[in-house]
């Protein structure tokens, strides 16, 4: 029988908001983009019934739309979470201001990319290179719902008319927004195929529960990856104060 490390804690990471956009926008990307390439390489399906009885293709139409308006919600809530959440979901974590988040993102590159070094990071959050690519998945995100809108709004009478016909003409024309929306899927898909091997990549060779976090929220971070962390988010919050009582100063 294992008996667990006594130098392990249990870490509360992701709180339930965090692990509801995962899995809501994870299943929304699949459904996307499944009914985005129908929509863009429509079969040729041979029928002997009226049309009016075979409307499926309408019906794939109004899944993505309304699939869609899942995932700009959703991502709209997680945007509302990088402020109101907790501390591993801030989003300071997602852009690499610090030099411990470059120096991260270095030593991880040379564990997943270039395979320089074995020893794992310890993180208790994303590190660094997962959280600024998220970042960049973020800008994808926008890029998406706008060349979508503009897409979906150009067959309609709406207040959003005249804004999506001015991003339409400046991108020059339906077919070029079209084809962005189309080649950000293949971005998607490309995320995707990385993010899980890396998940369970870091998973065996970390022991944290990684994978499992994501379901329940728990990490197991040894004792001393926790400490350090104390220790720099006190270094900074006393860095902070002596700022404060500078600019007071003067």
């Amino acid at each position: 029988m294992k008996v667990r490390d006594p130098n392990i804690r249990e870490v509360y990471v992701w709180q339930l908001p965090v692990r509801i956009f995962h899995w809501v926008n994870a299943v929304c990307i699949v459904v996307l983009c499944i009914t985005g390439y129908i929509i863009g390489n429509p079969p040729a399906v041979q029928h002997a019934t009226e049309a009016i009885h075979n409307y499926w293709f309408g019906w794939v139409r109004l899944i993505h739309l309304g699939t869609a308006m899942i995932f700009i919600i959703n991502f709209l809530i997680r945007v509302y979470w990088a402020w109101a959440g907790n501390t591993f979901a801030k989003w300071y974590n997602f852009v690499p201001l610090k030099k411990s988040q470059w120096r991260s993102i270095i030593k991880t590159l040379k564990i997943d990319i270039f395979l320089l070094s074995k020893d794992p990071i310890y993180d208790i959050g994303h590190n660094s290179l997962a959280a600024t690519t998220y970042l960049g998945l973020f800008v994808i995100i926008i890029a998406q719902i706008l060349t979508g809108v503009m897409m979906m709004f150009v067959t309609t009478n709406n207040i959003m008319r005249p804004v999506t016909d001015w991003g339409l003409f400046e991108l020059n024309g339906f077919f070029v927004v079209r084809y962005i929306h189309h080649a950000l899927m293949w971005l998607f898909i490309l995320f995707s195929i990385i993010h899980i091997y890396l998940v369970f990549y870091h998973d065996y060779i970390e022991r944290n529960g990684i994978a499992s976090s994501m379901i329940g929220g728990w990490k197991f971070i040894r004792q001393d990856v926790i400490e350090e962390a104390e220790l720099e988010k006190k270094i900074e919050e006393l860095n902070k104060e002596e700022k404060e009582i500078i600019k007071h100063d003067r």
